[in-house]
């Protein structure tokens, strides 16, 4: 079904619990990044709102100039349906309605702001009844929310659907601290009430080249869209950690520009040294990675150049990357009109989709790097919860994502967007995906270090050929300086033995008081050499990282790192 271009009314069915949402893409002129609750802000991008033109439709920017997009679908709460952006980055239900208390809410005393990145938004947590997927929820705790400043509520939505762990709920803990336990996440709620049912929701977000129009996606609760049903027969990609997740992190293996390999090594505690613990999140546009992995996907294309104050690389539009991330062992190929998107300043330039942010402070030691929607266009995405069994128990988590980017077909699109020349025979250089059992550490280098590294070994045969010379060298001479030392040994001892008889033997003479005397070496000595120890020990990182939202349901806490507990680079 296509919707109308500035219609916010979306088709909301289901067969018994199974439920398909057309997702709507809104084209706002929005920030690059909008952070979860909870969480330390990251500061990467502020660009000016653009002022509609007198005739304009009151949720639609100047289209022109946008490129920027969020995703989002409908719920029912106290019998009135609202418009929520659809964020696999965070777990709370929050919704500013015309007024507060919302229509058909029970709300409480305890109130909480929700500070985001960008924006925030204050309210009482409350209770209603909500009906989503099909499925009538009696109690569901949300935040009322009063006052807002979120480019969500800009957007034309009323709030954010969180669809994380209830291990992230910001609420969820609020609650907790009263003894109860009603502040689970919707979709805890949604499929502890329906136990029999498949537990996974699935995504497909479309894109367009043309910013001027709306595009659907679907999101499905307990059942798969049949032209995807080949996502069945892909491998569970498992959470990590595997057990007790508290996001939708995910292990990265490697990216993949044409045929470099970029790896690296993870601050997160207890992951593999030579894998990147990467959060999927539907409620970011772009994709974040730390400063040294975005240098190395964009600094040798040419023309591309960083602006160190937002993180951005500008990349000319008519070039085309060939960028793909591996994800245990399959390679997931981007589409190259999402590598290189159109700059949401300026239309007529291009920006690179991965922002070089140090995400170590909102991150607090439990992912990497961010994966947004640039790279979940490109697959098929399904977040299963993991099934219950027989028992009640709820099993792992998972992921699963089937690939849905033909990197040739790809190229032909580009071409006829951006008036390049199509390319053919488009392959991926993966990386060893078995690296990890090894327990070897993988150390990602820069090429110019490569090349050193290179050059080196190649010399490395000349440099021992000449130190086994000058070994060679320096042995001969010493023995030949121990031969000749002996020689005028033996030619002073046959001297001393010649003379022996001519010599009287003398008393010892007196040693001089002033030559040596103990009680002079005390007080000489008294003032004793002080060795001051020398620290190998960094600096420590004197940021403390925000407290985990969520302490229950046996969520794991991981410490987090400081930045200089970062393996250092060989140069």
């Amino acid at each position: 079904m296509r919707l109308t271009a500035f219609s916010l009314s979306f088709a909301l069915f289901a067969a018994t619990f199974a439920a398909k949402f057309p997702v709507r893409k809104i084209s706002k002129h929005k920030q690059f990044h909008q952070r979860r609750s909870g969480t330390a802000s990251i500061s990467t991008y502020t660009p000016h709102v653009l002022a509609s033109s007198s005739n304009a439709v009151p949720d639609s920017a100047d289209l022109g100039t946008v490129n920027d997009m969020i995703y989002i679908a409908d719920i029912e709460l106290g019998d009135v349906v609202y418009h929520l952006q659809l964020d696999t980055g965070s777990s709370d239900l929050w919704i500013k309605g015309q007024t507060s208390p919302l229509p058909n809410s029970e709300q409480t005393s305890t109130t909480y702001n929700l500070t985001y990145g960008i924006g925030w938004a204050f309210g009482h947590i409350s209770y209603s009844t909500v009906k989503f997927a099909g499925i009538s929820i009696p109690s569901q705790a949300f935040l009322d929310v009063s006052s807002a400043q979120n480019p969500a509520i800009t957007y034309g939505t009323s709030g954010i659907m969180g669809l994380g762990f209830t291990a992230l709920s910001t609420i969820d803990a609020l609650i907790n601290k009263t003894g109860s336990s009603s502040g689970r996440s919707l979709l805890y709620n949604l499929f502890s009430d329906n136990l029999q049912e498949p537990n996974f929701i699935a995504f497909s977000l479309q894109r367009s080249t043309d910013l001027t129009d709306d595009v659907q996606g679907t999101f499905l609760i307990g059942e798969l869209d049949p032209d995807y049903a080949a996502v069945n027969q892909t491998s569970p990609i498992p959470t990590f950690p595997e057990t007790n997740p508290t996001r939708w992190n995910v292990l990265v293996e490697a990216i993949l520009v044409g045929d470099t390999v970029i790896t690296m090594a993870s601050t997160v505690p207890n992951a593999p040294s030579n894998r990147a613990v990467a959060l999927l999140d539907s409620g970011t546009s772009y994709s974040y990675a730390p400063p040294e992995v975005c240098d190395a996907i964009y600094r040798n294309v040419p023309g591309a150049q960083l602006d160190p104050q937002t993180g951005i690389w500008s990349v000319p539009c008519n070039v085309e990357m060939d960028v793909a991330v591996q994800i245990k062992g399959q390679v997931f190929p981007m589409h190259p009109l999402d590598a290189v998107p159109k700059s949401i300043t300026n239309p007529g330039s291009c920006v690179g989709s991965f922002v070089s942010s140090d995400i170590s402070a909102i991150a607090a030691g439990n992912f990497d790097m961010i994966i947004g929607d640039s790279f979940l266009r490109s697959v098929y995405s399904v977040y299963d919860f993991g099934d219950f069994d027989a028992s009640g128990k709820m099993g792992n988590p998972y992921v699963k994502l089937l690939p849905l980017v033909d990197p040739n077909q790809a190229s032909k699109d580009f071409a006829a967007a951006r008036g390049s020349t199509a390319r053919a025979n488009i392959t991926y250089n993966a990386a060893n995906s078995t690296a990890a059992a090894s327990g070897r550490t993988t150390v990602s280098l820069s090429d110019d270090i490569t090349n050193t590294l290179n050059k080196i070994t190649i010399f490395i045969p000349i440099m021992l050929a000449v130190l086994g010379l000058n070994a060679l060298v320096i042995l001969l001479l010493a023995i030949a300086a121990f031969i000749y030392l002996c020689r005028r040994r033996n030619a002073t001892s046959a001297r001393n033995r010649r003379t022996a008889r001519r010599l009287t033997p003398l008393p010892l003479e007196a040693m001089s008081t002033h030559s040596f005397a103990p009680h002079e070496y005390l007080q000489h000595g008294s003032s004793q050499h002080v060795y001051q120890p020398v620290s190998m020990a960094l600096s420590e990182d004197t940021f403390v990282p925000p407290s985990p939202a969520f302490h229950h349901d046996g969520g794991i806490r991981l410490k987090a790192q400081s930045f200089d507990d970062r393996p250092k680079s060989v140069a």
